[in-house]
């Protein structure tokens, strides 16, 4: 396209056009393996050669309209021991220039010199790559979007996508240099443990990683246990709930992305999961983060937690105060303080990380302290707050509002514990859209005193 014709575009159009030149060139029939040497492209241009380098700053301040600017492409290069500029499209002689920069080159002694730009595979975006791959049909939603856990990528991809998985992953690890391992969700349908079989898409089979959040380590074997690293911002959200000295309840605790930091912030949790490779996880991530005083495992079904969650606190509190070691440095003497955290005999905080069901487990909290009721008497006795992750599907079509949708967890939560809550005193918090058509919220209610005293039914 000639510069007159250029001209008389819109801006929009004129970017569109430019950067289709840069565009990587197609080629829909790869589906399994790429072919990185395909992705090549030459652009013609002229570059400004500097005898003198010193003045090259001046230059490129002066003439910025007609220098050649596009994104991830540097206008500075070095050339024939030198340094020269990159100038725009459709340069070919000094008169092509504007009557500024001809000044400026003869001053400098400039020298205009053929230059052929040449583009390879590292230049494009994965999604730049994935649209000159994939079928025209797909290229509107390209899946772009991944979960990182460690060195692994975890992608959910559509079945349309499937036919590409191979490359798509291979893309992804090329065009993110800390991904060593790409993988895909094979169905939709989970075990009891919400974990899903995957597919190796790129890189090595290990599924084995470590991954930092909320300022602690944690290792895992992705395959094996439920981790999601989207849910970053929720697990901090609630951890900064929690107090030094509180009893947490973590009722299905994963590896420990609620635990873990809690019990470094000196919460006491007594973290459960029914899982049995989390829980073995969840033992070695609290060795990794020296968190053993204050953070106690468990591997029970959830609904049995609960049930006992009052028998448990107590039998972990009458083995005395938490004895945390305190190493103090005075006049170059090292010097260890042994500081006592008494254990209360009673909840501040329950967790329930298991949105596909936590809701259904809720009437296990009826009769929480039926056989210690002297605890009600304790001056600093406080009920326990429950944090409920759920989802609230609605139907194509439909646009509930937040209280819509709160309200009719608030019926289903009333329901269950057999008691009608004060929906003004709870919290509904959306976490995130797991789905345009399902939100996850977590819902934070106080225990009443007439649910947790409850005798129980046997």
């Amino acid at each position: 396209m000639n510069l007159k014709l250029l001209s008389k575009l819109s801006k929009t159009q004129k970017q569109q056009t430019i950067m289709s030149k840069y565009s990587p060139p197609i080629n829909r029939s790869m589906i399994n393996e790429l072919d990185r040497n395909f992705f090549q492209k030459e652009i013609p241009l002229t570059a400004a050669w500097f005898p003198q380098p010193k003045y090259l700053t001046n230059f490129i301040k002066t003439c910025q309209s007609d220098i050649f600017y596009v994104r991830n492409i540097k206008h500075i290069i070095d050339l024939d021991n030198s340094k020269a500029v990159l100038l725009r499209e459709g340069i070919t002689n000094i008169t092509d220039l504007h009557e500024t920069t001809q000044l400026k080159i003869q001053e400098y002694n400039i020298k205009l010199i053929p230059y052929l730009l040449k583009l390879d595979y590292s230049f494009w975006k994965s999604d730049e790559i994935l649209k000159s791959i994939l079928p025209e049909n797909l290229i509107d939603e390209i899946p772009q979007g991944f979960s990182q856990a460690g060195h692994l990528a975890h992608l959910n991809l559509r079945d349309e996508f499937k036919p590409y998985g191979k490359i798509i992953g291979q893309i992804i690890m090329d065009k993110n240099p800390s991904i060593k391992t790409v993988v895909d969700k094979k169905n939709t349908i989970a075990n009891k443990f919400r974990t899903f079989p995957l597919e190796l898409l790129a890189g090595e089979e290990n599924f084995i990683v470590e991954q930092n959040e909320s300022g602690c380590k944690f290792k895992f074997d992705f395959s094996k246990v439920y981790w999601n690293s989207r849910l970053s911002s929720e697990h901090e959200r609630l951890i900064e709930k929690f107090k030094k000295g509180e009893v947490i309840g973590d009722v299905m605790a994963g590896v420990g992305p609620f635990a873990i930091p809690s019990g470094k912030n000196e919460s006491i949790i007594l973290a459960n999961d029914l899982n049995p490779e989390s829980f073995k996880y969840l033992k070695e991530n609290i060795k990794l983060n020296k968190v053993e005083p204050f953070v106690k495992p468990y591997n029970l079904d959830g609904r049995e937690f609960i049930n006992n969650a009052a028998d448990i606190l107590n039998e972990f509190a009458s083995n005395g105060p938490i004895e945390k070691k305190i190493i103090k440095r005075l006049k170059g003497e090292r010097k260890i303080e042994i500081k006592q955290i008494e254990i209360p005999k009673f909840y501040h905080h329950f967790v329930m990380n298991l949105p596909d069901s936590a809701l259904t487990f809720l009437d296990a909290f009826i009769g929480l302290y039926s056989n210690y009721p002297q605890l009600k008497n304790l001056p600093n006795f406080k009920l326990p707050w429950i944090h409920v992750h759920c989802f609230e599907k609605f139907e194509n079509g439909e646009d509930p509002t937040i209280e819509e949708l709160s309200e009719k967890i608030w019926f289903k939560i009333c329901k269950l514990i057999e008691f009608e809550l004060d929906i003004n005193k709870m919290e509904f918090h959306k976490v995130r859209m797991v789905s345009p058509t399902k939100p996850m919220f977590c819902v934070s209610f106080q225990l009443p005193e007439e649910i947790a005293f409850r005798p129980k039914i046997s």
